[in-house]
C-alpha cells in the first residue's frame, strides 16, 4: 500500500499534546495529519478504567474547546469523549493503528514509512515533522526473573479478572497506591512491595491516607525498602529487611514507570543530554530539535524527568511549534541538508 499524499506537518503521535500541535498547525494554514500505532489518545485509552485526574477540567483543555464536567475532576471515559469531540469538531486527519517505522528524508522533505495492523506499509511525505510519542508505552522492566511470565502485567486496567486471587503490586507511586486499592475493594488479596522507606510523597492527596490505612490495618500487606528477586508460576520471592520471603502469587503488576522512546529519537539524529537526564537538545523558544525541521512536543522534552510534563503544560507546546512554522514553512523553500532515516 503506498501513498503519494503530501503534508506542511506530520504529526507522531495523537494524544492530548499531539492534537494540539495538529490543531495549532492547522489554524496556522498548514495541511496536517496525525499518525499514531494505536488508537486517538491511546495511552489514556489504557489507563485504569475507572481513574480520575489529578486535574481540573479546564487544565487538559485544547484548540479553545470547554472541557465540560460534572466533576470537579473529570475521569478517563469523560476525557477520552472530550478529545473524540475535539478532533471531530477540528476535522483533524488522524490515521490510527499505523506504526512509525522509519523516517527518510531531510527538512522541506521527509518520507514516513508506515505499517499497519496487517503488515501493509504506507508512505507519507511532509515537510516538518512533530514527534509527541508520550513515554507510557515503554514500562520500566525490573529484569528479573520471571517477569515474562503472562501472569506479570506492566499496566492496570479493572479488577474483576482477579477476584480472589492473591496479586502482588510492585510500586509506591500512584499507578501502584491506586491498583492496589481498587484490587482489594473487589475482593483480591493484594500485597504491595516498594522499594523505598514509605509510600511516594506525591501520591494524590485524596489516594495516600487511603492505601496508608488499608496497610496500617492489614487488609493490604506490604514490604517496604524490599524488591522481589524471583517469580515463577505459582509464587514471588521477595528480598526484604527481615529476609527472603516466598509469596503465594497469582498475578503480578509491576508498576514501577514508564519512560519515552529514547532510542526513536537517536535514531532520527535527535542528540540526547546524558547529563541532563537524556533531554533531548531543542530549542527552548520553538521546540525545533538539533535536527533541522524535526520537533518536539509534550513528555519527551523532559527526557527521563516524566513528572515535569503533563497534559496541562504539554498542550502549549502546539502554539510554540505553530509560531515557528509559521516564520519558516511560509517563507523559507527545503533546504538541502544531509538526510536522516530510522
Amino acid at each position: 500500500m503506498m501513498s503519494d499524499a503530501f503534508y506542511d506537518v506530520l504529526v507522531i503521535g495523537a494524544g492530548p499534546t499531539g492534537l494540539a500541535c495538529a490543531i495549532d498547525a492547522q489554524r496556522a494554514g498548514f495541511n496536517v495529519v496525525c499518525v499514531d500505532k494505536g488508537c486517538l489518545c491511546n495511552s489514556l485509552f489504557h489507563y485504569p478504567s475507572n481513574m480520575t485526574f489529578f486535574t481540573t477540567p479546564e487544565l487538559l483543555e485544547i484548540g479553545s474547546m470547554p472541557f465540560s464536567s460534572p466533576n470537579q475532576k473529570p475521569n478517563r471515559n469523560e476525557a477520552l469523549e472530550y478529545y473524540r469531540k475535539v478532533a471531530e469538531h477540528y476535522q483533524l486527519n488522524v490515521l490510527q493503528y499505523h506504526t512509525v517505522e522509519a523516517v527518510q528524508g531531510r527538512d522541506g522533505e521527509f518520507t514516513v514509512h508506515t505499517t499497519d495492523r496487517f503488515g501493509r506499509n504506507l508512505h507519507l511525505r511532509a515537510r516538518k515533522l512533530i514527534v509527541a510519542t508520550g513515554y507510557y508505552d515503554l514500562p520500566n522492566y525490573l529484569g528479573i526473573q520471571g517477569e515474562d511470565l503472562a501472569k506479570v502485567e506492566h499496566y492496570y486496567h479493572e479488577p474483576h479478572p482477579y477476584f480472589g486471587m492473591n496479586v502482588l503490586v510492585i510500586g509506591g507511586k500512584n499507578s501502584a497506591a491506586i491498583a492496589a486499592l481498587d484490587l482489594w475493594r473487589h475482593g483480591a488479596k493484594v500485597t504491595l512491595v516498594h522499594r523505598g522507606a514509605e509510600l511516594h510523597r506525591h501520591i494524590k492527596y485524596w489516594i495516600k491516607p487511603d492505601i496508608e490505612n488499608r496497610i496500617k490495618n492489614g487488609e493490604i500487606d506490604a514490604f517496604f525498602e524490599a524488591t522481589v528477586q524471583t517469580i515463577t508460576e505459582d509464587s514471588v520471592t521477595l528480598r526484604t529487611p527481615r529476609g527472603e520471603v516466598t509469596l503465594a502469587n497469582d498475578f503480578v503488576f509491576a508498576l514501577t514507570g514508564y519512560h519515552p522512546d529514547f532510542s526513536f529519537l537517536e535514531r532520527l539524529g535527535v542528540r540526547l543530554d546524558e547529563e541532563n537526564d537524556r533531554c533531548p537538545v531543542c530549542d527552548p523558544g520553538s521546540l525545533e530539535s538539533n535536527v533541522p525541521g524535526i520537533y518536539l512536543a509534550g513528555v519527551i522534552v523532559a527526557g527521563e524527568r516524566t513528572n515535569e510534563i503533563f497534559i496541562e503544560n504539554g498542550r502549549f507546546h502546539g502554539k510554540l511549534i505553530a509560531d515557528s512554522l509559521r516564520s519558516k514553512l511560509l517563507l523559507q523553500p527545503p533546504i538541502e541538508l544531509p538526510a536522516v532515516s530510522v
